[in-house]
């Protein structure tokens, strides 16, 4: 018996790479190519240098005659780094859109790749055990399913920047109002009340609101994260038109607000930025 199967037949009903592959809705696994890059002087350096550039140059430019990379690899493509050992976790996923074949010199081939959000979940967290033929870098999907998990870390909680220093576009809020990591600004917006702008960042209009009462920052935020115009008369009729332009919002915070505010205070805070940042006569305030 081989070493691989060894190692197979001791996770044989643990989870592996396949499992999460499946509960990702991957049932074709001709379609997955797992990469697993090393540090070295000519390419990847070390895991301070790394960039979302430096990892998509260095994962798109492969050796023309090399026998270990597929002739004609599939779409997904899984990137992992090593982790000491055969342990290697994953950086991320692209989506494969072909070989740039303008690009093509005698000793590399570039392909045209693109970032996917397959298992984006576990990007940093998730751990396989490579198997023991580790200079094989990449390997087909079939043979990487077998890979058992070791590790899925808890994700890092991303600490409160202040309320000064929150500007979130519509993906980050939705993040942040529904992912563990961001439980302390949960905390903090849920604290108090206040006056918020989201910016347009296509069209430069800006809309100034204001969350008071038992609403707080935090409530009234999780509108705007479930529909993107937080039932708005103009930031509604603007989605109406194009669906996908809450992309182009970015939140952030004006003024805050304790507890002990009184209503006259926050209506007073909102009605002088609603005049200084002229947004009711260019913006997206229609009082």
């Amino acid at each position: 018996m081989t070493g691989d199967e060894n190692a197979r037949g001791a996770w044989q009903g643990a989870l592996n790479l396949g499992n999460l592959l499946a509960a990702a809705g991957i049932t074709d696994l001709d379609d997955v190519l797992v990469i697993r890059h090393t540090f070295k002087e000519d390419g990847l350096r070390s895991a301070s240098a790394l960039t979302p550039d430096s990892v998509l140059a260095y994962t798109r430019r492969q050796t023309a005659r090399g026998v270990k990379f597929p002739r004609n690899p599939p779409r997904r493509w899984l990137v992992f780094l090593a982790d000491g050992k055969r342990r290697c976790r994953l950086y991320g996923a692209y989506e494969n859109r072909g070989e740039v074949a303008a690009e093509r010199t005698d000793t590399h081939r570039y392909f045209d790749l693109h970032e996917s959000d397959l298992l984006d979940a576990l990007d940093g967290r998730l751990v396989v055990e490579w198997s023991a033929d580790a200079i094989n870098w990449s390997k087909r999907g079939e043979l990487a399913a077998r890979f058992p998990v070791v590790e899925i870390s808890d994700p890092a909680a991303v600490a409160f920047p202040g309320f000064d220093r929150v500007a979130l576009t519509y993906a980050e809020l939705r993040e942040v109002m529904s992912d563990s990591r961001y439980a302390s600004w949960r905390t903090a917006l849920g604290a108090v009340q206040g006056i918020y702008l989201i910016a347009d960042a296509r069209t430069g209009r800006l809309y100034v609101g204001k969350a008071d009462g038992g609403e707080r920052i935090l409530g009234r935020w999780r509108q705007y994260a479930e529909t993107g115009h937080g039932g708005n008369v103009a930031l509604k009729e603007t989605l109406g038109v194009d669906p996908d332009h809450a992309e182009h919002f970015t939140w952030s915070l004006l003024r805050v607000f304790g507890s002990n505010a009184t209503p006259d205070q926050v209506d007073e805070a909102e009605s002088h930025f609603k005049q200084t940042l002229l947004s009711r006569k260019f913006g997206y305030n229609l009082n």
